[in-house]
Parts: structure tokens; sequence; C-alpha cells
């Protein structure tokens, strides 16, 4: 938000000043792995999900490990609802129970314990394949382990009283993406309560619950995370000279007396090729930033007081994409700045010339610098 505030202030600056700025830069985030990056935050209702899953719990407790294993399993449903702030934290509250199954006796034939119980812990995520990698919200598979604190019940059922523990949670959830909003989950948990839990004690450590489960989860909102990047101020330093440049002229023009007796009327002269302008975007983006508004603007002018037709050319740096992508992108970008043109500032379409030269034309030498959207005088 600073730096929002921040880039806001000196544009204001460079609008409302005729004499050239100079932009200093600032410390920038490295783009890389999804740790070293910084992301746009996104609203309070973005980023939400909702799983649904199933799967089989065992019980932990004294006497229990005596019986066959598949004589403990249980069916166990699971509810989860939760967050992303960004794209490797997350928090969730996950509510599971039903039927467990605990035996008591130290010899055959134990007596079986047939209680319900209901379990609920808050959870705090981290999406390892994230933070360690390079983000993106198309990634076929995601690891996240998780650890959280909650609370367990076991209902009072033939002639036992109830228990309830505090419990400490921890797990791992897999992810692998179906589609854009919906998830396939596999994940391995496990609590440990207090040690009369199951209604025997033996002064041992605790008794736990572990549970394998699987199901779907559904994403609400919007779902993907934006790279925030700092603004090219070398770009800004060369857009903001030639604009004051024209600035400058103007300026003088409007100098001159409107006639002059002693002379012949002078003849003016539009300048066809007149300084390019620039409208830079970020990354992966055909979305105009505000801050690029003025340069559009002043486009417009300048159609507007010399009638003069213009090309419209877009590109895409060749670091980033496939050439067929970057061409549909350089595309998208040409035609955001013309429809501006249009709808905002009245600029007739019969004006205007929309060209898209991909990634394969680098009109700069840095790389960065080729997200852009050139307009130029039509000769």
């Amino acid at each position: 938000m600073k730096f929002k505030v921040l880039l806001f202030a000196l544009l204001s600056g460079f609008v409302y000043s005729v004499a050239a700025q100079e932009y200093q830069p600032m410390a920038a985030q490295n783009n890389e792995i999804g740790r070293k990056t910084t992301f746009k935050r996104n609203k309070a209702s973005d980023n939400w999900f909702i799983s649904i899953a199933g799967g089989a719990s065992v019980l932990y407790g004294d006497d229990n490990n005596e019986q066959d294993f598949m004589d403990r399993l249980n069916f166990a449903p699971q509810l989860s609802v939760g967050k992303w702030f960004n794209p490797y934290f997350g928090t969730r509250l996950q509510l599971n129970g039903g039927v467990i199954h605990g035996y008591v006796g130290e010899t055959s034939p134990q007596q079986l314990q047939h209680n319900k119980y209901f379990a609920g812990h808050f959870d705090f995520m981290w999406d390892v394949t994230n933070y360690f990698g390079v983000y993106s919200e198309s990634k076929v598979f995601r690891l996240i382990p998780w650890i959280g604190l909650g609370y367990a019940q076991r209902f009072k059922n033939q002639g036992y009283p109830r228990t309830e523990s505090p419990s400490l949670n921890g797990g791992i959830l897999t992810a692998f993406r179906l589609s854009k909003r919906i998830d396939l989950n596999v994940e391995l948990q496990g609590s440990l309560l207090n040690e009369d839990f199951n209604r025997v004690s033996k002064r041992k450590l605790s008794d736990g619950i572990a549970q394998l489960s699987a199901g779907l989860t559904f994403k609400l909102g919007k779902t993907d995370f934006e790279v925030m990047e700092p603004m090219d101020y070398a770009l800004l330093n060369d857009l903001n000279n030639q604009i004051n440049s024209l600035r400058a002229a103007n300026d003088e023009l409007s100098k001159r007396p409107v006639s002059c007796p002693d002379c012949p009327e002078a003849v003016t002269v539009v300048e066809k090729n007149y300084a390019e302008n620039v409208v830079y975007f970020r990354l992966n983006s055909s979305v105009i930033d505000k801050n690029q508004e003025i340069n559009i603007y002043n486009t417009s002018q300048f159609m507007k007081e010399n009638n003069v037709p213009i090309k419209v050319i877009g590109y895409a740096d060749q670091k980033t994409g496939t050439s067929p992508y970057n061409m549909q992108l350089s595309e998208k970008r040409a035609r955001a700045v013309a429809k501006q043109l249009v709808d905002k500032y009245g600029i007739s379409s019969n004006q205007i010339t929309i060209e898209w030269k991909g990634s394969d034309v680098q009109p700069y030498s840095e790389n960065n610098w080729n997200r852009v959207v050139i307009m130029t005088a039509n000769d």
C-alpha cells in the first residue's frame, strides 16, 4: 500500500509539472520463487474455499491395539471452510466426526464401545510448492502441510460418560487441480488427545485419532493472485522527458501573436512524425494501469489538435511466454489502448490503425521495456 501511495504521488507531480522530473528507482522484489515475490492484496471476499470429504479414521488408545486393525476403522465425514491470504499461506476451520470404535479389556473378548464423536480444529496451512517454487495458479499438484488446535468430544452412550479433550492437530493435504474452481484432495491427518479420551486411563502419554480422506475443494471469489511488479523508472523518465518536451513546444507556440501585420500570415505546419508515445504494461497483463492513462490522453489531444491518424502497435517481452501466446497478448494490449482512445477520449476508430508484433519484434534492448504499446503518427 505504501508503494502505491508513493507511486501515485510521484505521478501526480509529473502530470502537473512542466519541468522534467527524475524518478529514483526503489528496491524491487524478486519475482521468481513465491517467497521472494510480492503479490497484490486481493479483496476480503476472494480466495475462499469449501471442502467436502470423507474417509476412514481409527482411534489409538489403551486396549485398542489388541483388536484387528480393520475392525477399528470408522467412516469419517469431513467439512472445511478456509481462505488463502497469499499463494502459500492460508487458514481453515475443519469439522469432522461420526462413529468411533473403542475397546475395553486386556483379554479377549473385549467390550466394544460404539460411540459418536465430534471434533473441530483451526489450522494454519503452508503451500510449500508455491513457497519454494514459482507461483502459478494452474499448477496441477500442490503439497500443503498444516498444523492446528482444536476440540474433540465423545458423546455419552451405553452407560459410558461423555469425554472431551483439547486437540493438537497436524497433517498433509495434497491438491490435484481439476479445473479453475475445483481441486481433488487427498489428506492424511492426526490428532493428539487427552489420555482418557477413550474412557480408559493407564497413565500413557495420550490418545489419538488418525484419518485418511479424499474429497473435493470448491474455490470461491477470485482464485488467483497477481504479481506486483515495480514500475520501470528508466522507462518513466524517458516518457516523462518526451511529454515535457511536447508541453514546452506547445507553451512556446502559445506565446506567439495571433497575427503579424508587417509580415505574411504564418502557415502552421503539422509535424506528422512526433515523438512516440508509449503505454507500459505489467507482466502477463493487458490491463492499462491508471498511471499510464496520461500517455493515452496526450495522444488523443495531439490527434484532436492536429487531425492526424495514428498507428497503435502492441508488443510483448521475449523472456516470458511462448511466441503464439505473446502474439495474442500483444494484440490484447493494442486493442485495449485503441478502445480507450475511442471510448474515453472520443477518437474516431477510422483514425486508428491497430497492429501487434508479439515478442518476435523487440523495439527496445531492455527486455522489460517491450511489454508496451507504442502510439505513433501514421504517415
